[in-house]
């Protein structure tokens, strides 16, 4: 174990009076390195807790730059950084934070092909992305190099955890072997997100790994603790590992790492085809086209485009509409995932004309009309 210098023992010397730490533990942190997948929301109270409690060596993954819509629940950034490498913010400040600890960040996609030589260097693998693809490929990583994984997710009010991959516990597949249909779970960006909910489920997700590399506590493996910040209310459940899991089985047919962006998009998407109009191509018909927005009533209130017809996603089919079924109509939303879901229903209602806008009115208000407001 690394010893500590004269200023990490004045640092650190709140988590010598814990038994389950002690000058011990504390060295042990010094030698442990954990990898962050994701400079945001989770990433944030992660990489802020873990340097501060003194884990010598952390990494993040990230390749995103800091938005001003990030700024409600990033905490680790700031408005000087908007624009900037998320990665070049979360320097500065854990730098500031704790100079003691080494940072190694990977400015790249985590992807199959740089995974596995990624987390060869970590103890463990905290997860804090905000998409299916990126979960299944960091699990299957994990099994595939021996590492465990402490993984978190949230979205509107709500946020689950768990510890995934730990002493033969079961893994993210153990619990859903496959990925939802495409656009069934709306993102972040699409279904909102309370702004101190990834603080609450990233100190947890911080909490577990320190556990885990203490190996004190009853650490959240086959259980996944599901958090509902309206109510309150934590809830558990129990997880089994599978003896059929196609990647931590004793048999398990996948043995290296696949395209997951096929595995959680194209083959689990709805297989009607949509015709796809761009915001350009949009503009340029809207005296031949009836466009039609999806979004909810306080997303037309921040913005919307002149001369759409508001209809509720939820609302189509359940009662008559007043164009004719040849009518030539377009859907969109915010970034073209609900008007998606939309098009296909009105096809399903007859209508033999229909496209959705890509990217939505945010590609709307980056290319077209660049005075409406973002969100």
């Amino acid at each position: 174990m690394e010893p500590l210098n004269r200023e990490e023992t004045l640092r650190y010397s709140r988590h010598f009076n814990l038994k389950e730490v002690g000058l011990e533990g504390q060295q042990r942190l010094k030698g442990s390195s954990v990898l962050l997948i994701g400079a945001g929301g989770l990433g944030s109270p992660l990489a802020l807790y873990l340097v501060a409690a003194g884990v010598g060596h952390i990494g993040m993954v990230d390749f995103d730059i800091v938005d001003e819509t990030n700024l409600q629940r990033q905490v680790m950034h700031g408005s000087a950084m908007v624009g900037k490498s998320k990665l070049e913010s979360a320097r500065l400040r854990l730098t500031d934070l704790n100079p003691h600890v080494r940072l190694s960040l990977h400015e790249t996609r985590l992807e199959s092909s740089n995974a596995l030589q990624l987390f060869a260097d970590y103890d463990v693998i905290a997860d804090g992305a905000d998409n299916f693809a990126t979960r299944y490929l960091v699990n299957d990583a994990c099994v595939l190099a021996g590492k465990p994984l402490v993984s978190a997710s949230i979205l509107g009010f709500e946020g689950q955890l768990s510890v995934f991959n730990y002493q033969a516990g079961p893994c993210y597949r153990c619990l859903f072997p496959e990925p939802p249909p495409a656009g069934a779970v709306p993102s972040c960006a699409e279904g909102g997100v309370l702004g101190v909910l990834p603080g609450v489920m990233g100190c947890l997700q911080a909490t577990e790994v320190i556990k885990v590399l203490l190996n004190v506590g009853d650490i959240a493996s086959g259980r996944l603790v599901l958090y509902d910040a309206l109510a309150l209310r934590f809830t558990e459940l129990k997880i089994s590992p599978d003896k059929q899991c196609a990647i931590c089985s004793e048999n398990a047919p996948i043995r290296e790492l696949i395209d997951y962006a096929s595995f959680c998009g194209d083959n689990h998407t709805d297989d009607t085809e949509v015709s796809v109009l761009s915001c350009e191509q949009v503009h340029e018909r809207l005296d031949q086209i009836t466009l039609i927005d999806v979004r909810k009533p306080f997303e037309r209130q921040i913005c919307a485009i002149e001369g759409a017809h508001a209809l509720l996603l939820d609302d189509i089919g359940s009662a008559p509409l007043p164009w004719p079924l040849e009518t030539p109509l377009v859907t969109y939303c915010k970034t073209g995932v609900r008007s998606r879901r939309a098009a296909i229903k009105l096809m399903a209602l007859g209508f033999t004309n229909v496209s959705n806008m890509a990217g939505g009115i945010m590609a709307w208000a980056d290319r077209i009309d660049t005075r409406l407001f973002k969100y």
